[in-house]
């Protein structure tokens, strides 16, 4: 079936506007807190490299959990360290990790991206800076770190501190906690529109291959994108899939990621949150989206 997708988008936003609001922000990051619910963006970007967009798609958010993809596809393997099963709980649970000896369940829990935000910062001596630089490359424009919502996480994030000290104190830590810590939060900080981060993870659609050649081999991406479907949105990572059906990621900041493999990446935001942490005008937005176009991985 051939799809309109820039009408398509604008359907879709049509369908959400009054879900447009719902949910609460990340009111335990100061920052996130203040950012009005009312947004709404959401961009695709094929894999041709054609972008399309509605609403607030080329306005700024800060990417928070979103990093964690980027961060994982440039940190190598960390098997030997993170899992890959979903967790049914939180995603800042202490309780998951003591019970699992100082081992994430998957890397997108705070806890596996403190261990990958670690391997990147061993592998580059700059995890933060690589990831910036990284995702400059694929969208070819400015990325940096929003100082003010880095210092307002850093200032309240005491869970992330606790899940930090656990893991070191499992030993599955190789640099200092106070910098790791640091990576991870600037990483989180950073700031992108729906529009930058859709093109800056076409290569999980593209077969690894991003904007200026191979990022990773193709059975690493088919593996990252597979731990997305499985882990990438919390708690709620089975509603999703059942009522969107593809490989996705979300951050408290309101953004979610999802890939069409071999078609396109799309990227919604809606900073109104659900009690797993996920968008609920997001959510809803990728369902209908999947809906009007017949696009899933099932």
């Amino acid at each position: 079936m051939l799809v309109d997708v820039q009408s398509t988008l604008e359907e879709v936003a049509a369908r959400v506007r009054p879900l447009v609001g719902q949910g609460r922000p990340a009111g335990y990051i100061p920052a996130l807190a203040e950012v009005p619910v009312d947004r709404f963006g959401m961009a695709v970007a094929e894999v041709d490299g054609r972008v399309h967009g509605v609403g607030d798609c080329a306005t700024p958010f800060s990417v928070q959990s979103l990093s964690k993809v980027f961060t994982l596809a440039l940190a190598g393997d960390v098997a030997d360290r993170v899992g890959r099963e979903p967790s049914p709980l939180a995603f800042d649970s202490l309780a998951q990790l003591e019970q699992d000896r100082g081992v994430p369940r998957n890397p997108f829990l705070n806890a596996g991206a403190l261990v990958t935000t670690d391997r990147l910062l061993t592998r580059t001596g700059d995890a933060a800076g690589a990831l910036c630089r990284f995702l400059a490359e694929e969208t070819a424009a400015p990325v940096g770190v929003d100082a003010r919502v880095a210092a307002s996480e850093r200032s309240t994030g005491h869970r992330n501190v606790a899940l930090a000290h656990l893991i070191a104190g499992y030993g599955k830590l190789d640099n200092p906690v106070d910098d790791v810590l640091d990576h991870y939060i600037r990483g989180c900080a950073i700031a992108l529109s729906c529009a930058d981060l859709a093109r800056a993870a076409l290569f999980l659609a593209r077969g690894g291959v991003g904007a200026t050649g191979p990022v990773l081999p193709a059975a690493d991406a088919k593996r990252l994108n597979a731990t997305m479907l499985v882990c990438g949105m919390y708690d709620g990572a089975g509603e999703f899939a059942y009522r969107v059906g593809l490989p996705a990621k979300s951050g408290v900041g309101g953004g979610i990621l999802a890939v069409v493999p071999n078609r396109c990446v799309v990227c919604v935001w809606s900073p109104g949150l659900d009690r797993c942490g996920n968008s609920v005008a997001g959510v809803a937005a990728l369902e209908a989206f999947t809906v009007l176009t017949g696009w899933s991985v099932f």
